[in-house]
């Protein structure tokens, strides 16, 4: 494996989460949020976000994947859908990386056929440049070039997703 280079430190991903956390909380003042994380990218993220928002965060979860070591697959596998109910609830998606848009075009669809009341995403990082199918992103923590990134619960085949900052490999 190649050296792994700091692309977004950790002072800066916790100055942006702080700023989210905000924008978060004044679009849900009063009101309980499900933090939906796409497992397992979106974990530190997740957790990381709902620490910093005053209101009531629920935990759920759902699994899929569309990668095999730095290639997408082009093709969407659920391993896992959520166990509770999001009818009439306020549902973020939280997401690790949005490239291709595919992913989460999938799971907006799935998941509006369980009726919340309201459905947004909510993304550590966007790539715009590999994006095939437009969506509205509401939340985004940064935005990047071109790179196949690691840490902060992006992964290289499993590895490196404990990484306390984003880097990237060459």
């Amino acid at each position: 494996m190649e050296n792994i280079n700091i692309l977004i430190n950790k002072s800066r991903i916790e100055k942006r989460l702080d700023e989210m956390a905000k924008e978060i909380e004044k679009d849900y003042e009063g009101k309980d949020i499900v933090f939906l994380g796409i497992l397992k990218g979106s974990m530190p993220f997740m957790w990381e976000l709902a620490k910093r928002i005053k209101n009531n965060v629920i935990f759920e979860f759902i699994e899929v994947s569309s990668y095999e070591g730095t290639e997408s697959t082009k093709k969407i596998t659920m391993h896992k859908d959520i166990k509770n109910s999001i009818q009439g609830k306020d549902v973020i998606i939280i997401e690790d990386i949005v490239d291709t848009g595919r992913t989460l075009s999938f799971l907006s669809e799935h998941l509006k056929e369980k009726k919340p009341n309201s459905l947004k995403i909510a993304t550590l990082l966007s790539k715009p440049s590999r994006r095939i199918i437009e969506l509205n992103v509401d939340y985004i923590g940064f935005k990047i070039e071109d790179k196949f990134v690691v840490g902060y619960g992006l992964d290289y085949n499993q590895d490196f997703r404990n990484l306390p900052y984003i880097g990237y490999i060459e």
